[in-house]
């Protein structure tokens, strides 16, 4: 797709549909008053029979308007204009988009240069466009048969807001682009399917993604080489799987090499079956999401590197296979971690806080300025939650404050919840140093407080996207999600 600055009067572009704004109660914008001016009043007219008020995201189609360069014109209903939040224009912009996905329209213009988001600057318009129009471009059929049917649109122009310099909404145009390419990456490997995207699937595309971008460095660790460091916790997992777990390490070297780096870690559970405490039938096949932390960190790494983000950022995802076998770890057995705290498995469907700890003492040696890790780890965050918000703990207040915010920024949410002494004992076992369950209240909290043991070195937040990482039902489908709230954090950060 591409996507360009069109600064020309609304009613003389020449494309396939010019997108012009209707605010609430039929009030035209100002690109909607010049086509409705040349057109024979047809956009007033259709506002003022009451089949168009401008309700926020509402849409209305007009074929070969007489008189206008655009063969189509969309109205988009942008609600209160002055009330239009970066949420609402969100909204709105999908909504139209939408509609563009089906048109036969290979050139589009949206004429929304009077169109003012209240809590944004003036180029956030241009690159919540170009993310949105690339998230809504995706389609799933690499196991299909049939392939879908390309969507035609090729072009994407939008007007300049005044006083926005061109040079920063081209920036803004390739930034919200590229952002929209790699959710499209995450959902693309959360949704394949466990018997393609293995630990080794998730490593050749690491591989790969280094292949493409010569800021990245990817190496792999199989089992050897992780029981050589002491890594007993995270190879507990794989334990019962045919399938050979992999830490894989990729290195984003946007900096001199002396900068510490800012760290992610995803949780890489290719296909979670709970061990040999099995998960009930219903719904397990949605545990091929369960890697969707690790899908997120590739996809920010590469999004890191089109970027060419001038910082030093690791990417660790630690991958397994949970599956019940002769030799799967079973409840009751004590592990080692490569911290040389000992685990008791009280549940073998605790899993992603097993390959995580391990993940989370290897970060100690890049000396990080931050590590965050992404895990859909705890059924609590969901019931807490839904879809809606992903759980954020951290052992740094500034650290959780500036994910907060960067969270807001980009409409990618997340809430804090308290990470406090209290709940550590819910973790107490009596013949190792920590149990991998806390019992059945406060689960997300006792997953977290699990993780923080490992994490006494450095500034660390965790993230559950349990919720948020897929939708269930009709829907069914990964949502690429926390990758735009990673990027924003790593845009906003220094070497």
């Amino acid at each position: 797709m591409k996507y360009s600055i069109n600064s020309g009067s609304a009613e003389k572009i020449n494309t396939d549909c010019a997108v012009v704004v209707i605010w609430a109660k039929g009030v035209l914008s100002d690109e909607a008053k010049l086509i409705d001016s040349v057109t024979h009043r047809s956009i007033s007219k259709i506002t003022r029979s009451g089949d168009f008020i401008g309700k926020l995201g509402e849409t209305h189609l007009i074929h070969s308007p007489a008189g206008a360069k655009a063969k189509r014109v969309l109205l988009l209903g942008g609600g209160d204009r002055k009330k239009l939040t970066a949420k609402d224009a969100a909204k709105a912009l999908r909504s139209g988009l939408r509609v563009i996905n089906k048109l036969n329209a290979r050139q589009v213009h949206f004429a929304l240069g009077s169109s003012v988001v209240t809590d944004r600057d003036g180029v956030w318009l241009a690159g919540r466009l170009t993310q949105e129009s690339e998230d809504l471009r995706y389609r799933y059929d690499h196991t299909k048969s049939k392939k879908n049917k390309a969507i035609a649109t090729k072009s994407i122009s939008i007007a300049t807001t005044a006083g926005s310099r061109r040079t920063n909404v081209e920036q803004a145009l390739k930034t919200g682009q590229a952002i929209g390419k790699a959710i499209n990456r995450a959902k693309q490997l959360g949704n394949l399917p466990g018997n393609i995207c293995t630990p080794s699937y998730l490593a050749k595309e690491a591989v790969a993604l280094a292949n493409r971008h010569r800021s990245i460095n990817t190496h792999i660790l199989g089992e050897k080489q992780m029981a050589r460091l002491g890594m007993g916790s995270l190879l507990s997992v794989s334990a019962g799987s045919a399938e050979e777990a992999k830490l894989i390490v990729m290195q984003h070297k946007g900096a001199k090499a002396d900068s510490r780096p800012y760290v992610l870690v995803g949780k890489g559970i290719t296909f979670d079956t709970g061990g040999i405490s099995l998960k009930p039938g219903a719904a397990m096949d949605e545990m091929k999401f369960d890697m969707c932390g690790a899908a997120s960190v590739i996809a920010t790494m590469g999004c890191v590197a089109e970027l060419k983000l001038p910082i030093n950022v690791v990417g660790i995802i630690a991958s397994a296979e949970n599956m019940p076998g002769s030799k799967a770890t079973k409840p009751g057995d004590i592990i080692t971690s490569m911290s040389g705290k000992t685990i008791e498995i009280l549940n073998t469907d605790a899993e992603g806080r097993l390959v995580l700890c391990d993940a989370l003492t290897y970060v100690e040696r890049y000396q990080p300025r931050s590590v965050i890790d992404i895990a859909t780890l705890t059924g609590a965050a969901v019931a807490t939650f839904g879809p809606h918000v992903s759980a954020l703990l951290s052992n740094h207040d500034a650290l959780a404050k500036s994910l907060r915010k960067y969270g807001e920024q980009c409409l990618d949410p997340v809430w804090q919840l308290p990470l406090w002494e209290e709940y550590q004992s819910m973790l107490n076992s009596n013949f190792a140093d920590i149990a991998n369950i806390g019992g059945p209240r406060a689960g997300t909290i006792t997953a977290a407080c699990f993780l923080s043991r490992f994490t006494e070195k450095y500034h660390w937040a965790h993230l559950d996207i349990a919720g948020s990482a897929w939708h269930s039902g009709t829907n069914k489908g990964a949502t690429g999600r926390p990758v735009a709230l990673l990027v924003e954090y790593l845009r906003n950060q220094k070497a």
